[in-house]
């Protein structure tokens, strides 16, 4: 790149290395952000995204290199960053659960200060949602504990695009759609557009390599801590691209075909209050929910949980397990290594004599470690060690482990990579075949197109029951609006 090109970007990078024992994380990576660009940068977890997002952000020191903001080499540090308009929407979300949504805003956006910051910051966060995602009916007043995980997901995005003394030169969006629906990820990546024709830049992580493809003018790929392809975006394709990060693309199987009406069900429902249908669930089956994000789906996922769970009673807590979709809330224990928070599922398995077989514990982790591909050099490490997706490794990990007879999945791939969610599909139709029932939310329409049945909801209720060739995109989206099956 240019000399005068390094000049007038917003961000460059030159020769970062980072280093976490002997672990690289970086090793010597360039990378450079122009105005008006969208930057896709994409690689299996652990890759290094999310480091080299860390060190651009100000939040991590390199150990080697140099960055500059706006042509100008800075001395590191967030308020460095911050100065040269980068702002950052973190893939595990830092918004305060005990403080409303307007002031979240004003801890974001220090210049909302003196009588009346209140109702300014009201009136920006308002306006913001609004231009982000219109028609949302999010309540600027509430506590952000308050709110699904879609929602504070809208809410930190619209914080991080808002202005107040400087509009952001570099939004960072890190799995940005990972919580959100169909329909509200469209609505941000066209305001991604719009915000990198106007002259702004955007460095855009996601492992739903469509909104990569269909959203950046140029994609980098990161493997080992290194940059191994950085090209314009119209020259990749899903196939390719997957080849970049080292992966082989796999022909997508449909679970629509596989009906097993033979086996019994392992769980069913009533119809709820206004609703036509009932839910009812096979052994060995796949069942997807699907359907507009809020509409009741995790609500039901969390009735079966009660429903079919031991309550803490010991020797009655192998009916049914789940796999979270928001792990920072529901699903890690941030304090405890990656083995604990593996084992803790399986603990009256792995007791001897009313204590905890250390050898049969550590071989449990090494196996799951070794199937799943956990990436870390010690499962003694803390979770928080890992990157967020081999965090949700280690949930997915944690649920298949155990003896449950029904898998509770709640948008369990949110940060996983594709390569790894090949893997896991595997793994589920294996456990599937071999009579485990699963019951899948999910916003990804790729991953409801795998179940063998889908019941789609519409205001808390099941307005369709798809199956087979049924489920499609059309169908599901056709019942979410109208209560009806195309």
């Amino acid at each position: 790149m240019s000399m005068e090109a390094e000049q007038q970007a917003v961000v460059s990078a030159r020769g970062i290395r980072v280093e976490f024992g002997a672990v690289k994380a970086l090793d010597g990576v360039d990378l450079t952000i122009l105005p008006g660009e969208a930057l896709g940068l994409v690689g299996h977890n652990g890759a290094g995204k999310s480091t080299i997002v860390n060190v651009i952000n100000g939040g991590l020191p390199p150990h080697q290199g140099t960055i500059a903001y706006g042509g100008v080499d800075g001395a590191g540090g967030i308020a460095t960053a911050r100065a040269g308009g980068v702002r950052c929407v973190f893939q595990e979300l830092s918004l305060c659960p005990n403080l409303t949504i307007v002031e979240n805003t004003r801890v974001m956006h220090a210049g909302l200060s003196g009588f009346g910051w209140r109702k300014r910051a009201l009136s920006l966060i308002r306006a913001k949602l609004d231009e982000i995602f219109p028609g949302n009916h999010i309540d600027c007043t509430a506590t952000v504990g308050e709110l699904s995980i879609a929602e504070r997901q809208m809410v930190e995005i619209a914080i991080t695009f808002a202005a107040v003394t400087d509009a952001p030169r570099l939004v960072i969006l890190d799995e940005p759609t990972s919580s959100l629906d169909a329909g509200l990820a469209e609505q941000l990546l066209a305001h991604v557009r719009r915000f990198v024709a106007s002259g702004g830049a955007v460095l855009l992580i996601s492992h739903i390599l469509g909104e990569i493809l269909s959203t950046s003018s140029r994609i980098v790929v990161m493997k080992d801590g290194r940059v191994v392809a950085s090209r314009p975006a119209a020259d990749f394709t899903v196939h390719s691209l997957v080849e970049a990060m080292g992966s082989v693309v796999k022909e997508r199987t449909r679970g629509g075909a596989r009906i097993r009406t033979e086996a019994d069900y392992s769980i069913e429902r009533a119809p709820s209050a206004g609703s036509p249908i009932g839910f009812k669930a096979r052994k060995g089956e796949i069942i997807g929910l699907a359907g507009l994000g809020g509409h009741g789906q995790t609500d039901m996922l969390l009735d079966l949980f009660r429903d079919h769970s031991g309550n803490w009673l010991p020797g009655h807590g192998d009916a049914i397990a789940f796999v979270a979709g928001d792990r920072a809330l529901n699903g890690t224990f941030p304090l405890w290594s990656i083995l604990k928070n593996l084992s803790i599922g399986s603990l009256p398995h792995l007791a001897r004599l009313w204590a905890i077989d250390g050898g049969r514990e550590t071989a449990l982790s090494a196996d799951w470690k070794s199937r799943m591909e956990i990436r870390t050099p010690d499962m003694g490490n803390p979770i928080l060690s890992l990157s967020g997706g081999n965090q949700q490794k280690v949930l997915f990990a944690r649920a298949l482990a155990t003896k449950a007879e029904i898998v509770l999945m709640d948008d369990p791939m949110r940060g996983v990579d594709i390569g790894t969610k090949q893997e896991v599909y595997a793994i589920l139709r294996a456990e599937a075949e071999a009579g485990r029932t699963f019951i899948w939310y999910s916003t990804e329409m790729d991953e409801i197109c795998l179940c063998d049945r889908v019941y789609v909801f519409r205001d808390g209720g099941i307005v369709a029951e798809l199956t087979g060739e049924e489920i499609d995109e059309s169908h599901v989206l056709a019942a979410s609006f109208s209560g009806e099956a195309a």
